[in-house]
């Protein structure tokens, strides 16, 4: 689905991603490799299944938009390091051609050296790319003539149904100055949010992307 934003024409994808076609950059958000074997760790038995998940999605819009960089929004890996971390590594030798860039969530505390090890290039606060303004956590505030691109939330809205059904389901949400991407990870949780008027939210729902309207 193609939306224009602050005077750009972005693609919004099913899969929980964004692409940047003036720029060839894929913007991905709260992907949290390694999350799941954490769990597992700790005896929480959690389907090793959902990493599969997470890479094979990751590869596949790779291969669908053909980026020349993919950037990160934050929270690229979990927490401390594990095996999962080598995972993201042979994504990123399979696709050599582009560059993979990361803007330091909070949850991003591996040490410089895993990075360096797999060619992910760091930026600590934010990225600007043209008019957009790349953060991991929303702008408090936004600079005037730039636009907040970021994660950090883990959007969502409840859709009710006849009777008292409702189902929540995540979002990407763009209002006047900032929008915020949902969470890519399969095993992430969600925000739900409560929008204001004027605001523009897109829900996925069974590998759709379906504009709300709220009633």
């Amino acid at each position: 689905m193609w939306v224009e934003v602050f005077s750009e024409a972005v693609e919004l994808l099913p899969q929980k991603a964004l692409f940047l076609k003036r720029w060839k950059v894929l913007l991905i958000a709260d992907l949290h490799f390694g999350k799941i074997n954490h769990f597992r760790k700790s005896g929480i038995p959690v389907p090793a299944r959902a990493n599969d998940k997470n890479s094979e999605t990751l590869i596949s819009l790779l291969q669908q938009t053909k980026p020349e960089r993919v950037i990160f929004l934050g929270d690229l890996f979990h927490s401390h390091y594990n095996e999962e971390w080598e995972v993201v590594g042979q994504i990123r030798r399979h696709f050599s051609t582009c560059q993979f860039e990361l803007v330091l969530g909070n949850h991003d505390i591996l040490s410089g050296v895993q990075y360096e090890r797999h060619h992910v290039k760091v930026t600590l606060s934010q990225l600007q790319l043209g008019k957009f303004l790349l953060t991991h956590e929303p702008l408090a505030e936004v600079p005037e003539g730039c636009y907040n691109l970021c994660g950090h939330i883990h959007p969502a809205v409840q859709l009710r149904g006849s009777g008292r059904q409702s189902v929540t389901l995540p979002c990407f949400y763009f209002g006047s100055h900032q929008a915020i991407l949902p969470a890519f990870g399969s095993f992430t949780g969600m925000a739900r949010i409560v929008p204001r008027k004027k605001d523009r939210i897109f829900v996925i729902a069974d590998n759709q992307l379906i504009a709300y309207q709220d009633a």
